[in-house]
């Protein structure tokens, strides 16, 4: 990380340092020591001292480049910081800051119960899998375990006391190279997604077999299990190789009457198997199937055998495996067997629709079914009745009827009736139509043949709008899974359809492009969703209307949060302005009204004052329009920190300087040495000010007979001045409102100000790179500590000024 940093700083790029800990590593150190770097926020946090990149100062310098380490780093609590380094990054990746950063495999959060079963050490700071995947570009440092062992050994890792019990442990062998192997399975999966960006960008089809990619077709049927096992296998054979399970719902019923509950319990194996679920729907299963492995960049296809007899494979021609056979190319195709194969379905059969091969079939077997029937009778003659002669070949037509519909059945029955009149009805080998009985039984025959021709067609084409709607059910019930385990932002949503359909692409756009080969559908809010692909059916554009209206409520949720994070602003300041009006109705008025009374008072002709109380109301009347003058200050001064109209002086500033004047008016106070402490780079009058607040403030918490303590510090280069109070303290959770302006916790009386004084304190300390925090007084009461960085070598220089605002 820090080489990157010192290459790009070498080529002229703006590089800082926001955050690097170099553990005492001299190495480390070494490397640090030619770039700029902030100085960090100091906090702390149940009695401890800690130090945190300070974002507000990075953000302030705003570099090109900034190094920041640690990307699983938890903040200490409180300031306002974010609770994961990661989120401050993503501050100055919002700011137009490129960052480089450094992380460990273990510490992604998809891996963390895998490194916890490998080392038995829990890992507790993590990062979403997905916040790394977003970087610009990510680099593996490898090294064998037995280079990083050696350099452990060296010391240059470790400090010679810890070395023996870190290679025992959580450094042996065994353990690195598995972590290792984890982290080059985990780039290789973002080296695959690059791949495949670059793919469908450029319109490659072809399959480039670049790691094993094995996809699983599932039906719903009992197979399945076996099938996904069998493809467990075949992935696990390569290291990192991927198992896909895909199931087809298509509209016309070929895969609409599975077992639901099949399907999930075999979604739940392959997740558990390290898988994932896909669903698909199309027109024809084979294609369907293949269109979705060239997608994906498949190597390979498994297939469960056929489980139709033979007589019905030799009925109904080649099934699914052979097609996918045959349309696979450069994919590898498994057809595995099964307990099932060969046996017919468990659940009854769907595969009652009208497809070309049955349109042609059907009108073929009405014309020939009743001629074999015949020819067949014929050798039968006289062993059966005219009666039992017209029942088979009624049942033939109903047969025909099952296979080609109603027009099929037409055709066959007029072919039987024929048939039935010339060579069954006397006189044999001639047309009669001279019997009656003879025309009332054929003129029966067509009409039954006829309406048992409609309610089968009837029948078949219920069933397919049944399968059909079956099988929208079953994408929706998909779609909305992935809604409910999370995976409802837009883009996932868009790649969802993208998959679902089998498209090239999906995208949201304000405008249906008018071009061949797209697909466009309106998802609401004056949005379109567009499909660039092949042509999608009737039934397939009711099913992508449904994730258009899915799409189009994750758009407009994402613009009311949008509209919710800029309305927050507003709120906030319209709840401070109303605390301003509340605040200023009573405190403003009670010092003016005082002053004005004591004013009036003097001014009147109708009393005549003594000389001692005279001095009274010239007292009150002083002290009144002291306390205005002050909150009037406050107010003002608040304001311009808000402006960023606030003009600094800063310089080189002793506390024995500025503490007597801060603390002049507090009787009950003690304050410790502060003439070895050095001199802090502040403006005088403000941090005069910050000292009165804080004191102030104190002095009305500290119990009666108790003294307020203030005292002085250094520590790592900075001055820490604490003013110690003696009072009953504050909760934990309450002390970042403290310094919220209007806030007066725990006071009862609504006469000690505006609430201002702590917020005031706050920002003005800020202002001066300073940090003000609270902690515990140990026995009781709350500690103030402002920290300010020291003068140093700056002493005698020529005062700095700047103008600061806003960054508190």
């Amino acid at each position: 990380m820090l080489d990157e940093g010192r290459r790009r700083a070498a080529r002229g790029a703006d590089v800082v340092v926001g955050f690097a800990e170099c553990h005492g590593r001299p190495h480390t150190e070494a490397m640090l020591g030619s770039l700029e770097t902030v100085s960090r926020a100091h906090c702390s946090y149940r009695g401890g001292r800690f130090e945190e990149m300070d974002l507000g100062a990075v953000l302030d310098r705003r570099p090109q480049v900034a190094i920041v380490d640690e990307f699983a780093h938890s903040n200490v609590p409180g300031d306002g910081r974010n609770p994961k380094r990661w989120q401050d990054i993503e501050a100055l990746l919002e700011a137009g800051v490129d960052v480089i950063t450094a992380l460990n495999i273990q510490h992604l959060e998809s891996l963390n119960d895998v490194v916890e079963k490998i080392t038995g050490v829990p890992q507790h700071e993590t990062v979403p899998d997905e916040v790394v995947r977003r970087a610009w570009q990510i680099e593996l440092v490898d090294m064998p375990p037995e280079g990083l062992r050696r350099r452990m050994a060296h010391g240059n890792i470790y400090a010679p006391e810890k070395i023996d019990a870190a290679l025992a442990n959580y450094f042996r062998p065994g353990n690195l190279t598995a972590l290792r192997q984890l982290a080059l399975l985990w780039v290789a999966d973002r080296v695959d997604e690059a791949l495949q960006e670059y793919r469908s960008q450029h319109g490659i089809g072809r399959i480039w077999e670049t790691r094993e990619r094995v996809v699983v077709a599932l039906t719903g049927g009992p197979e399945g299990d076996t099938l996904v096992r069998r493809a467990a296998r075949i992935a696990d054979r390569s290291a990192g190789g991927d198992l896909l399970a895909v199931h087809v719902a298509r509209s016309d019923g070929l895969a609409a009457g599975v077992s639901h509950a099949s399907l999930v319990r075999q979604r739940r194996l392959v997740e558990d198997l390290g898988g994932s679920y896909h669903s698909v729907v199309g027109d024809n299963v084979a294609t369907a199937l293949v269109e979705f492995a060239r997608a994906e960049n498949a190597t390979q296809l498994v297939l469960g055998t056929s489980r139709r007899g033979r007589l019905a494979r030799f009925l109904t021609g080649p099934g699914t495996g052979e097609t996918v056979t045959e349309l696979s190319g450069d994919i590898d195709v498994h057809r595995v067997t099964h307990e099932r194969a060969g046996r017919g379905t468990l659940l009854p059969s769907r595969r009652r629709t009208l497809s070309t091969a049955r349109l042609i079939a059907g009108p073929v077997a009405g014309l020939v079914l009743p001629v074999l029937l015949t020819f067949v009778l014929a050798q039968l003659r006289g062993s059966l009745n005219l009666t039992s002669e017209a029942l088979l070949f009624l049942l033939a037509v109903v047969g025909v009827a099952c296979i080609g519909g109603v027009v099929s059945a037409v055709i066959a029955s007029v072919t039987a009736s024929l048939l039935l009149n010339y060579w069954f009805i006397p006189p044999i080998g001639a047309f009669t139509l001279d019997d009656p009985n003879a025309l009332v039984a054929l003129g029966v025959f067509v009409v039954v043949a006829a309406i048992v021709a409609v309610v089968v067609d009837r029948s078949l084409r219920l069933s397919r709008r049944s399968a059909r709607a079956t099988a929208e059910a079953e994408t929706m019930s998909s779609l909305a899974g992935s809604i409910v385990r999370g995976d409802a932002t837009i883009p996932a949503l868009l790649e969802r359809t993208r998959e679902t359909f089998g498209m090239e692409s999906a995208d949201l756009v304000d405008e249906p492009p008018d071009t061949a080969g797209t697909t466009a559908v309106p998802a609401g809010s004056g949005a379109f969703l567009v499909l660039r692909g092949r042509t999608l059916s009737a039934s397939e554009r009711r099913v992508l209307a449904a994730f258009a209206a899915h799409v189009g409520s994750a758009v407009e949720r994402a613009r009311l949060a949008e509209a919710a994070a800029e309305v927050e602003p507003v709120k906030a300041a319209d709840r401070l302005r109303t605390a301003l009006l509340r605040a200023v109705g009573h405190d403003l008025r009670t010092p003016l009204a005082a002053g004005w009374a004591a004013v009036t008072s003097l001014r009147s002709r109708d009393v005549a004052f003594t000389d001692e109380d005279r001095d009274e109301l010239l007292a009150t009347a002083d002290e009144s329009m002291a306390k205005l003058n002050r909150l009037v200050e406050n107010l003002l001064d608040l304001s311009r920190l808000e402006a960023g109209a606030l003009t600094l002086n800063l310089r080189p500033t002793s506390l024995e300087e500025v503490l007597p004047m801060a603390l002049a008016d507090l009787a009950e106070v003690r304050v410790g040495d502060v003439e070895n402490i050095p001199a802090v780079l502040a403006d005088p009058p403000l941090l005069e000010r910050v000292i009165a607040n804080l004191a102030g403030n104190a002095a009305r918490h500290t119990p009666p007979g108790e003294q307020m303590l203030v005292t002085a510090s250094v520590l790592a280069g900075r001055v820490e001045l604490r003013i110690v109070d003696r009072g009953p303290g504050l909760p934990v959770d309450g002390r970042e409102r403290l310094f919220e302006p209007f806030q007066r916790l725990g006071d009862t009386d609504n006469t000690t100000g505006l609430g201002l004084g702590l917020a005031l304190a706050r920002g003005l300390t800020e202002a001066m790179n300073g940090t003000l925090s609270p902690e515990d007084t140990p026995g009781g009461g709350l500690t103030m500590v402002v920290s300010l960085p020291m003068a140093g070598q700056t002493v005698g220089a020529e005062p700095t000024e700047q103008s600061v605002g806003g960054a508190w």
